[in-house]
């Protein structure tokens, strides 16, 4: 009887182990994503596309497979778009979204956008363009570029084109350098609407990443530990610098994977969220809805995808 016991007492030992490991720990510490981004500094103001850009086609500057005839067409009937994200997004006559430009002026109109920045942001033409529904034709105007030629602008702000945005509904532009955000229909920057306590975007460089209730990236710390249980080696001035994610409900996500969603109580009494498992935080250098500035610091912090990976992170 009492191998029996000690038999059935190993068995249930095993069968909580394992249960464990399927919840947590699947994948190994230095695992990584598809991608190898590595670092994404900033650019300039229009646009984060690596320390090492150039001028060349599909590095961030160009049109990167855009249809540049469609980037420089007139803007004809601008329309009123509503974005699950952003909602109500003033956009052209082919459905694209239209961007302004912090760096910008609009009392009085003056674009600060011109070479490679007019290149990624192309300037909508004042030519041709309407007021449709849900649109004040009194806010309609141009401003003379430093080219001669004449740019849209509404409420004042001069109006661009993203040359990654593809097809109608696009909105990688969002955010972009902390900078360039979609034009409301009054000509203020569109806000973001509610967001999930976790969901996800499409970043034009990273692809599909996780973001918070306010829309900022969120980032996983290679030196951290998921099996058997999660492990934050984020600690002290760390906790300054990489904000821990408050625990969020299931039903309160969007698109991120349910397996190893969860939360933990850090030794410091913080509870603090995971995804797969693996401790998630924010970034105090993201400023703004869209930032990615703590992609690759240190080789060690790295965006994360909606299956907790980290996307960028070199593999090992």
């Amino acid at each position: 009887m009492k191998t029996s016991w000690r038999s059935a007492s190993l068995v249930a030992s095993a069968a909580a182990v394992l249960a464990l490991t399927t919840a947590c720990g699947q994948e190994n510490a230095t695992s990584a994503g598809t991608q190898n981004v590595g670092a994404t500094a900033a650019a300039g103001d229009y646009g984060s596309v690596g320390a090492a850009a150039s001028t060349s086609p599909g590095n961030g500057y160009g049109a990167d497979g855009q249809d540049s005839a469609t980037q420089t067409s007139a803007a004809g009937k601008l329309s009123v778009a509503q974005n699950p994200e952003l909602g109500k997004v003033l956009t052209d006559g082919a459905g694209l979204t239209l961007y302004r430009f912090d760096a910008d002026t609009a009392e009085p109109p003056k674009s600060n956008c011109d070479g490679a920045c007019a290149t990624t942001w192309p300037p909508v033409p004042a030519d041709d363009a309407t007021a449709g529904a849900g649109v004040d034709k009194s806010l309609l105007g141009e401003v003379t570029r430093a080219d001669g030629t004449k740019q849209l602008t509404i409420g004042g702000w001069p109006a661009y084109r993203y040359a990654k945005d593809t097809k109608a509904g696009d909105i990688a532009g969002q955010g972009v350098g902390g900078k360039w955000y979609a034009l409301a229909p009054d000509g203020k920057k569109a806000t973001l609407a509610s967001l999930p306590g976790l969901s996800t975007r499409n970043d034009p460089e990273l692809g599909e990443i996780v973001v918070d209730k306010n829309g900022h990236t969120v980032y996983r710390f290679m030196k951290d530990e998921a099996w058997p249980k999660p492990v934050s080696a984020c600690t002290g001035s760390c906790l300054e610098k990489w904000p821990a994610v408050g625990p969020v409900a299931a039903n309160d996500t969007k698109g991120v994977q349910k397996k190893g969603l969860m939360s933990f109580t850090r030794p410091d009494g913080v509870k603090q969220q995971t995804i797969n498992c693996w401790p998630v935080y924010t970034f105090s250098g993201d400023k703004n809805p869209g930032d990615t500035n703590g992609q690759g610091i240190g080789g060690t912090w790295y965006a994360v995808a909606p299956d907790g990976k980290p996307v960028g992170a070199p593999k090992q």
